[in-house]
């Protein structure tokens, strides 16, 4: 299968809908342009008249009328025009993104998720799940908090096959509805950061003191009878006896609430751009007609209140907005008399105590459209992935043509693996440095990881049963915990000992990739430890591989045979400098590069 044929067609479809956004960006600056010089029209004709009617006295006031409304609905188109550019400039960076990971440019792009790395994780950091150029800054579409940490989560904590195979379903179905997932990369403000779901949900959810009935109402009659005699001064120039009764009277009432409503008010201003952009990313959810049962019930979800979650975060927004007015310098001093901080401040807290209850779950709905959204992405922008499918039984996973996500697609090569079932349980890899052990590890890794997702795979067909990885592809020493490399790796495999134990209580199987292994200590003890390492792997019923360049330890494959098996990575020595194939092949390899490779950078050995 030509992979870079079909991400070509993809990028192709990119490339179409960039040309027609610059188009549309083109003709709405030249709306733009001309509307301004209209606006600017408008305002020296109104001034004209103005000198006209006030001045020479040759046109009456009135004529203003026409300018004043003229101008008013110039306003309106303008801010719709300004809001119609702000929506191409945001779709052209959509389109430039997927651009930008169909060209393998996309490192960087996307958030890094490291927040979201469980301590001591048996794969997370062995497979570069998360950090820079990894699968997470790879797959991070979501909006929100919640998208991020759905997302994060399936990729540590692999799913059950139903769950997989209802993931699959939604990614299928997100796939192809290119405007949905466009909509909610742009809909809503335009924000630096995920929306704060997490902080908003524990707010909305927080009990609040009950308001009584009368209140408001006490309050409306307090305000509306202070305005009255304002009003009663203005039209008759002398200040009702009363009027100063009335003000004392509201300044005392707005001091004795004064701590409740600023407390309101500090907690829910911040929340007004994250209330809005959820608003719009589920109302646009709702209007969505789905074929996948795990989408349509994300709908349910949102609509488990009785009335469409959308509609109750935008009655809560607009208190927002309207509470935010009374920093208006002209409507403030207004609305001091009218109590609207303290009135909106109790409509807050109504909408708490009715609908507060429910924002978490809505988040978490949200969230997880996100996530399978992120996977929709992905699987659009790979048409040649496939979703893999999960049996039964015996531990085993078996791809034809399976290549590393996070490679390029022009430089990755593909390799087959039979792993577990029929097949050996232990594959011990050989090789020389550099010759692709290691990344053949992580592209197993990877894809399993993704399989559990609920994501396609890179590989043209793959089979497997529920399965736990474990690595040792990143172990390091550490100076500040006085741990040496081999201390570090042999609490990780006694680590990956334990959770292949633990699989006998009903977890997956142990997948364990472990990378040269006992690598850091002397050769009798490595063959001896490396031998009753993966014999003991065995008896629990876990399936892995082993890589390693000690040629002593490939004799293991016989030990535990006939579940073990060599395979190697090959390489040759050309006009002076090594040539890698990357394909993997049966039995151990022949060639050892350490001193070609010492030779190449000018030692003399």
């Amino acid at each position: 299968m030509d992979h870079r044929r079909h991400r070509t067609a993809v990028a192709a479809a990119y490339a179409g809908r960039r040309d027609r956004l610059s188009a549309d960006g083109a003709a709405l600056d030249a709306r733009h342009h001309r509307l301004a010089n209209l606006r600017l029209a408008v305002a020296g004709t109104a001034a004209v008249i103005a000198v006209l009617a006030f001045g020479t006295r040759h046109l009456a006031p009135l004529w203003l009328v026409l300018p004043a409304l003229l101008f008013l609905g110039l306003a309106v188109t303008h801010a719709r025009l300004l809001a119609a550019q702000a929506r191409v400039r945001r779709v052209l960076a959509y389109v430039d993104d997927g651009i930008a990971r169909l060209e393998d440019r996309w490192h960087g792009r996307g958030a890094t998720g490291q927040q979201f790395v469980p301590p001591e994780h048996p794969y997370a950091d062995d497979l570069d799940l998360f950090g820079p150029a990894s699968l997470f800054d790879l797959l991070s579409t979501p909006r929100t908090e919640a998208g991020y940490a759905t997302l994060a989560g399936w990729l540590v904590h692999p799913a059950p096959p139903e769950a997989v195979r209802a993931r699959q379903a939604a990614t299928t179905d997100l796939a192809t509805r290119d405007a949905l997932r466009e909509d909610l990369a742009v809909l809503g403000p335009d924000m630096p950061h995920a929306a704060a779901t997490a902080a908003l949900g524990a707010w909305a959810s927080a009990r609040t003191s009950t308001v009584p009935l009368w209140a408001p109402i006490a309050l409306g009659l307090l305000s509306g009878a202070t305005m009255v005699s304002v009003g009663l001064w203005i039209a008759s120039g002398e200040p009702p006896l009363w009027l100063g009764g009335l003000v004392a009277l509201q300044a005392l009432t707005g001091w004795g609430l004064r701590r409740r409503v600023v407390r309101v008010i500090r907690e829910v201003e911040p929340r007004a751009r994250d209330l809005a952009l959820a608003a719009a990313l589920i109302a646009r959810i709702e209007a969505e007609s789905f074929d996948a049962p795990a989408l349509q019930e994300v709908q349910r979800r949102l609509a488990a209140s009785g009335l469409p979650a959308s509609r109750e975060i935008q009655r809560l927004t607009r208190l927002v907005e309207l509470l935010t007015s009374r920093q208006n310098q002209i409507f403030g001093p207004i609305s001091v008399l009218l109590f609207w901080a303290t009135q909106l401040a109790w409509a807050v807290d109504r909408w708490r105590e009715r609908a507060g209850r429910f924002i978490p779950d809505w988040t978490a709905a949200l969230g997880e459209l996100e996530a399978m959204a992120a996977l929709g992405t992905y699987a659009a922008e790979h048409p040649d992935a496939v979703f893999p499918t999960f049996v039964e039984g015996a531990p085993r996973i078996l791809a034809r043509g399976l290549t590393h996500p996070l490679l390029p697609v022009g430089t990755a090569v593909s390799n087959d693996l039979a792993l577990g079932g029929e097949a050996p349980h232990l594959v011990i890899v050989s090789g020389s440095n550099m010759s692709g052990k290691s990344t053949w590890l992580r592209a197993v890794g990877v894809n399993v990881v993704l399989a559990q997702a609920g994501a396609p795979v890179c590989a043209l067909e793959m089979t497997l049963s529920p399965l736990m990885p474990a690595g040792t592809l990143r172990v390091q020493d550490s100076l500040q915990s006085g741990r040496s490399r081999f201390f570090a790796e042999i609490t990780k495999l006694r680590q990956i000992v334990e959770q292949a134990r633990g699989a006998h209580a009903g977890a997956p199987a142990t997948l364990f990739l472990i990378d040269e292994l006992l690598s850091g200590t002397n050769s009798h003890d490595r063959r001896q430890g490396a031998e009753g390492v993966l014999r003991g792997l065995l008896a629990l019923g876990a399936i892995g591989m082993a890589t390693t360049h000690d040629l002593a330890l490939t004799d293991l494959a016989g030990a535990l045979a006939p579940r073990a098996a060599n395979m190697h990575f090959a390489d040759r020595l050309e006009q002076g400098g090594l040539e890698f194939d990357y394909h993997l092949r049966a039995g151990v390899v022949g060639t050892s590069n350490a001193l070609a490779l010492m030779r190449s950078v000018g030692l003399e050995v």
